[in-house]
């Protein structure tokens, strides 16, 4: 296929997959859509995948790490309530897609990753796409990144036994986080909000993530 013709299927498969993966599941913030329409996802996937990225399911990306199903990025970036001005800590980066779509959606992005083969590449992805307002660091991610805390809103892409003390700390008053808790095989998303140094819980729904390792997680 020409280029032309490649870059029309790649956007017309992100079509197919915001109307049937997303908004068939209740998935409403036109910004996150928007952003999901925009991010090219093919590229964070290995190249042996590409006809499988706008599916509905997860990918594994190398290093017992995972590509998220479209659908989770979408309900967690929903649930940061993101506006546009907002600092957000991710941890995990992973693939890079993710911190790709709270790209779109966030003033700036600090995102941690503890596998440096993963952090490399997708630096390179991110880079390669123009996204000048993501910065990514190696180290483990349950410390968070306390060089530029407080953030507004914080999103952890990997399971943990329980919510890391160093993230709540480093979550601003107001502020939102939405990280997976529960156990090595099921786990809970919960949205936490801290409101006048209260921390209020919300259950989002039953959810599967590779284990979130470090000091604050899980043990390797």
């Amino acid at each position: 296929m020409k280029k032309a013709d490649v870059n029309d299927h790649y956007r017309i498969a992100r079509e197919r997959m915001v109307k049937n993966q997303l908004v068939a599941r209740g998935i409403r913030d036109p910004r996150v859509l928007e952003a999901m329409r925009r991010v090219p996802r093919h590229l964070f996937v290995d190249e042996a995948l590409v006809d499988q990225a706008y599916q509905d399911h997860p990918l594994p990306i190398g290093y017992g790490q995972t590509i998220s199903q479209p659908y989770i990025v979408a309900l967690m970036s929903e649930a940061l309530e993101l506006e546009g001005d907002e600092k957000v800590l991710e941890v995990g980066t992973g693939s890079g897609y993710q911190a790709a779509i709270l790209g779109e959606l966030a003033h700036k992005v600090y995102s941690v990753e503890r596998i440096p083969q993963l952090l490399a590449r997708a630096r390179k992805i991110l880079d390669s796409l123009g996204y000048n307002n993501i910065f990514l660091k190696l180290d483990d991610g349950t410390w968070g990144w306390q060089e530029f805390a407080p953030y507004d809103a914080i999103i952890v892409t990997a399971a943990s036994p329980q919510v890391p003390e160093p993230l709540l700390k480093q979550l601003a008053d107001p502020g939102v986080m939405v990280i997976p808790v529960g156990d090595e095989f099921s786990q809970n998303l919960v949205r936490i909000r801290k409101v006048n140094e209260q921390y209020i819980r919300e259950d989002l729904g039953g959810v599967r993530f590779v284990k979130l390792v470090g000091d604050h997680g899980w043990r390797q």
